[in-house]
């Protein structure tokens, strides 16, 4: 399934529906995308499955990321995410941003590589606190929140001991939604 994922990717057709749009309008693209290709009964997550070892989600919200909050209208999508789980592959951050470019189009994608990181993490004072603590696990995870001109967005990666990254995480949202986020991550970093 991933393998047919990585295929469509390359004719996958630009973005029609993003953050700030309906919900009727997301189902629709999403139902439609080449790329998705929802299963019976998949609406708003859409899974795919090669084996259990490989495997990738997509999903659209009416709630911003971060701590879950009363969403402000049910009919307007606030953030649309897919992740990665590829324990034989892994999932280097350039993969997910392959990901967007080929699920969202070039526009987006451009949008993406000229945001403005406002927030990465671990920062530099984790990663020492983990080598004097001898905890590897405080630095598995590599974030960073950027803003662009049209979206903000959300990268995550999470490591292997062994410095493999396993699984990652792309979040597409709407701007004003950033600072929310900020203050989430900066409190769990």
């Amino acid at each position: 399934m991933l393998k047919y994922i990585a295929i469509a990717l390359l004719i996958a057709s630009p973005a029609q529906a993003l953050p700030g749009e309906s919900t009727e309008q997301v189902l629709s693209w999403i139902q439609a995308h080449p790329v998705l290709r929802p299963e019976a009964g998949e609406t708003t997550i859409v899974r795919k499955r090669d084996t259990p070892a490989m495997r990738f989600t997509f999903q659209a919200s009416v709630l911003p990321p971060g701590r879950i909050t009363v969403p402000s209208n049910r009919g307007e999508i606030r953030s649309e995410h897919f992740s990665v789980y590829d324990q034989i592959n892994g999932v280097p951050p350039v993969l997910l941003e392959e990901y967007l470019r080929d699920i969202y189009g070039l526009d987006i994608f451009q949008d993406y590589q000229l945001a403005q990181t406002i927030f990465a993490y671990p920062n530099p004072e984790t990663i020492e606190l983990s080598r004097r603590l001898d905890q590897p696990g405080l630095a598995d995870q590599y974030g960073e929140l950027r803003t662009g001109k049209r979206f903000a967005y959300w990268l995550e990666v999470a490591y292997t001991p062994e410095g493999n990254p396993i699984s990652g995480r792309m979040t597409i949202f709407l701007k004003e939604d950033v600072e929310k986020l900020l203050i989430e991550l900066r409190d769990r970093v």
